[in-house]
């Protein structure tokens, strides 16, 4: 039997489908520049009509939210790490969604500015290679990158491959510690317990030379070591630092989301930690090419 879950989520794949057949497959771009009162006032219309779908789309989310998510998360834990510049509404909204899915927010791990930013790349690989003597051999991979290392030292503080979460593990102090020591990170989480699914929320694009290559490398790592990773974006523009990303299929197995500046977006989120029990990666969102929804 189809799910009431599965009906929505269609639906709003569908309001979505809409929404950008009216913008692109019905053609107000193409009345752009030809100058035309009567193309103007076209122009507007359509534009109001995009505008009214995706309206009705996100209210009809928001108004059902709960029942969408309705047991989704439930018992289940995660993990929220927050890029620099990641909107606090955005990180509140999807810490609530969580919440409305039945899950525990277990921390929020804000990463330093000096983390991502492609001039300390020295330094990140200095203090990360020095920390694989302080914790247990194995805890990252042999073949991790600069990034990848660090992500992976960051989940052995937050996330866990185990389903059913576990308890904070004893080295978890003094990679944290490290990490805080070296500005790496602005202050190391309240950990309640380790999760099993992370949660990315991006913020401004990480700049610079290699800059793809270090939000990525970050993503990987942390997916490495936990169940199930997803990573979220505001709606994708194209060639931006989430369509490279992705176009690049560099996020290895975590999920990808953008949108999440809506209720659509957060929502299509908590759906996509949820399969992440199950199937790991795709990208979906707003532009996603694996579809609007993570249906299961």
């Amino acid at each position: 039997m189809i799910s009431f879950r599965t009906h929505v989520a269609t639906l709003v794949a569908v309001f979505l489908a809409l929404a950008v057949g009216v913008v692109l497959g019905g053609g107000p771009l193409s009345d752009l520049g030809r100058g035309t009162d009567e193309n103007t006032a076209a122009l507007k219309d359509r534009l109001d009509e995009t505008e009214t779908i995706a309206d009705f789309g996100n209210d009809f989310v928001a108004d059902t939210s709960d029942r969408i998510l309705a047991g989704a998360l439930k018992g289940r834990q995660v993990a929220m790490v927050t890029l620099p510049g990641a909107k606090a509404s955005t990180v509140d909204a999807l810490r609530e969604a969580v919440g409305a899915a039945g899950g525990t927010v277990t921390a929020v791990q804000e990463l330093g500015s000096s983390l991502v930013n492609p001039a300390e790349k020295g330094l990140v690989e200095s203090l990360t290679t020095q920390m694989l003597s302080q914790v247990p051999a194995g805890s990252v991979s042999g073949n991790a990158t600069t990034y990848e290392r660090a992500g992976e030292l960051i989940a052995l503080t937050l996330s866990t491959t185990e389903t059913a979460g576990a308890t904070v593990r004893a080295e978890a102090g003094t990679v944290s510690e490290g990490l805080v020591g070296a500005n790496l990170l602005p202050q190391a989480a309240e950990v309640t317990r380790l999760a099993p699914l992370v949660l990315v929320v991006s913020g401004d694009e990480v700049s610079g030379d290699g800059g793809d290559a270090i939000l990525s490398g970050l993503v990987r790592g942390l997916s490495r070591r936990s169940v199930g990773t997803v990573v979220v974006s505001d709606t994708s523009e194209r060639d931006d630092q989430m369509d490279r990303v992705r176009r690049d299929d560099a996020w290895g197995a975590a999920t990808s989301v953008d949108g999440a500046e809506q209720v659509v977006g957060q929502t299509t989120a908590v759906l996509a930690l949820a399969r992440s029990f199950d199937t790991q990666g795709g990208n979906f969102g707003a532009t996603g090419s694996d579809g609007t929804v993570p249906l299961r």
